[in-house]
């Protein structure tokens, strides 16, 4: 089985240094042709083929970002997700066989960033790896300039320079990603933002091909902060509801 692809190893990726990317899928088709895809787009890129392998590998390495199959050996892409999240946060796109709605939750909910389900183009895979490591480098950014204060939207809180959400003075756990349509739907409360908008604003996609990924990130979020709290205009889009005055 063979791990590495790279003769590159060390701390993580600084500015301006090429990205790593940890590729995770059992299927050597599969993995040749996203490595070189993404090697062909600057990438540094490792692979491991089962559960055991990609969390050493991981610890190991340090990537900046990891594309992971859902279905592994030893143990699945759901378990690589939360032993590899609870060592450091590190962004991740979830790969799946089925078009399991289910599969796509669970996997948010244990921090996967984004997912696709196969098939799919090598080319929509490299922009969606972009936009992950754009966004992480957003965050970084806003860390160190955070908007400052506290938006209170009845028992909804939102702290932005903290990154942190509590319902009711409870502390809610968010993926970057959920944080970011959140923090995009408390802009302008009560307003509906289409799938489209919240596609350019959260995910920098600039054509419409990722509405599904929208409906299942809201899906996600409604679980957390509550159902009656983001309201769907069907056909359009969604929009934060906000307390009566």
């Amino acid at each position: 089985m063979e791990q590495t692809h790279t003769t590159h190893h060390g701390a993580a990726a600084t500015p301006g240094a090429q990205r790593r990317v940890l590729v995770v899928e059992d299927d050597a088709t599969i993995v040749e042709a996203i490595s070189a895809r993404l090697r062909a787009e600057g990438f540094l890129v490792q692979t491991a083929t089962d559960g055991p392998a990609a969390v050493d590998a991981a610890e190991a390495w340090q990537p900046d970002l990891m594309v992971l199959d859902v279905m592994l050996p030893g143990f699945d892409g759901l378990e690589v997700c939360r032993r590899v999240q609870a060592q450091r946060p590190v962004p991740v796109l979830m790969l799946t066989a089925r078009d399991d709605e289910t599969d796509m939750l669970v996997g948010l909910g244990v921090g996967a960033d984004d997912y696709m389900t196969k098939p799919f183009s090598m080319r929509e895979l490299a922009a969606r790896v972009h936009v992950l490591l754009r966004r992480v480098e957003r965050a970084a950014l806003a860390a160190v300039t955070p908007r400052s204060g506290i938006l209170r939207l009845g028992e909804l809180e939102i702290d932005h320079a903290q990154r942190r959400v509590r319902v009711r003075s409870e502390d809610v756990h968010l993926t970057p990603t959920e944080f970011d349509l959140l923090v995009c739907l408390a802009s302008t409360p009560r307003a509906v933002l289409s799938r489209e908008q919240l596609l350019a604003e959260v995910w920098d996609w600039a054509d419409a091909s990722g509405t599904r990924t929208v409906d299942s990130h809201i899906k996600a979020l409604r679980r957390k902060i509550g159902a009656e709290r983001i309201r769907t205009v069907h056909g359009v889009g969604y929009a934060l509801e906000t307390p009566a005055l």
